[in-house]
């Protein structure tokens, strides 16, 4: 997923946190849901991060042998920049791209 071209701030903004849960009804229902999206965003950044890195990983062990790695840094560097998770999942539900569904509701109107 190419989180610089998501549309959501890198600053937290105020939101209307009754506009933002005019879907679900429920505010709590609203952030569990944003909540859930957020952590697989992470989820997908930690990972993606981790694939990049292990290809500077040094498998020694030796203390003295601490260098400094330009393209490591940049990295790094990089995936500090990007929106946090939270602010890319609300950008998500607010732009109604994120599909929740919830078994309990759907039993009850059945």
């Amino acid at each position: 997923m190419d989180y610089k071209k998501n549309a959501s701030n890198v600053n937290t903004i105020t939101r209307d946190l009754n506009a933002l849960s005019e879907d679900t009804g429920n505010v709590y229902e609203t952030v569990k849901i944003i909540g859930k999206r957020a952590n697989q965003i992470s989820a997908e950044m930690k990972s993606e991060l981790e694939k990049k890195l292990q290809e500077f990983a040094s498998f020694n062990d030796s203390l003295e042998e601490v260098f400094e790695n330009r393209e490591q840094i940049e990295i790094s560097k990089y995936y500090e920049k990007l929106p946090k998770p939270t602010l890319i999942a609300t950008q998500e539900y607010v732009d109604k791209k994120i599909f929740s569904r919830n078994p309990a509701k759907e039993k009850l109107l059945k």
